[in-house]
């Protein structure tokens, strides 16, 4: 895949991370009382808005669901499988319906993977797959915390943040499952490898989008998914 192309996904997947996803969260909102009064008083009752609150399980099979088969992964198959079909790859699977609809199934089921991968180990490792946004202010701050959070999870009862081993292993189990399971025979690591290298610039174009494009509690996006109600505080 050509760099303006690798740009255009980066790009498509932040705009198509603006849907409701479930992992969008929110410290607090932007337009609560509490963001715009000053003084000692106010900064101790706005004190527990910064606590971190593991997320239920019932939030986390809720996220679960979503990220595995909501919109964002039905859309996001689509524009991978129109890539794919632009550039004949692989041409085993010829054009036409029915070679996109190969695609699509192909593309739909590595996002499968890939999640249930992350949550799955997540589990294990006792860590929170969920996405806070940054208290902190400024675009590269950030850009920083969202690209960060890609490779990072909260754990513990005070939702410290720790590099993640199952958040960089799950776009490439993703990828790696469908190289060996339906691809044809003459794909490998390698190509499991180049094509989870996409799948993980996509997790950073979703996080971009959550940090910037999500506007708190109180916006049609919230209404369509379970939030936590506090959220860890920005960058550690």
């Amino acid at each position: 895949m050509k760099m303006r192309q690798v740009i255009l996904f980066l790009l498509a997947s932040t705009g198509l991370a603006a849907l409701p996803l479930a992992k969008a969260q929110s410290l607090v909102d932007s337009g609560s009382p509490s963001s715009s009064a000053v003084g000692p008083a106010t900064t101790r009752q706005a004190q527990p808005d910064l606590r971190y609150l593991r997320p239920t399980p019932r939030i986390e099979l809720h996220n679960y669901l979503f990220d595995a088969f909501g919109p964002y992964p039905i859309v996001g198959a689509g524009f991978a499988a129109g890539i794919n079909q632009s550039q004949n790859t692989p041409p085993e699977w010829k054009q036409g319906a029915e070679g996109y609809g190969r695609r699509f199934g192909s593309n739909f089921a590595i996002a499968g993977v890939s999640t249930t991968t992350r949550y799955a180990m997540a589990k294990a490792f006792r860590e929170d797959t969920l996405y806070y946004r940054c208290d902190c202010k400024g675009l590269f701050p950030r850009l920083s915390h969202a690209v960060i959070s890609t490779f990072t999870s909260r754990r513990g009862t005070d939702g410290h943040r720790v590099f993640s081993f199952p958040a960089l292993v799950a776009p490439y189990a993703g990828t790696m499952t469908a190289v060996y399971a339906w691809y044809p025979g003459r794909y490998d690591a390698k190509d499991g490898f180049r094509m989870g290298n996409y799948n993980l610039l996509g997790g950073i174009g979703g996080n971009i989008a959550l940090e910037f494009l999500y506007s708190g509690p109180h916006s049609w996006i919230s209404r369509m998914h379970l939030n936590n109600g506090h959220g860890a505080q920005g960058p550690d």
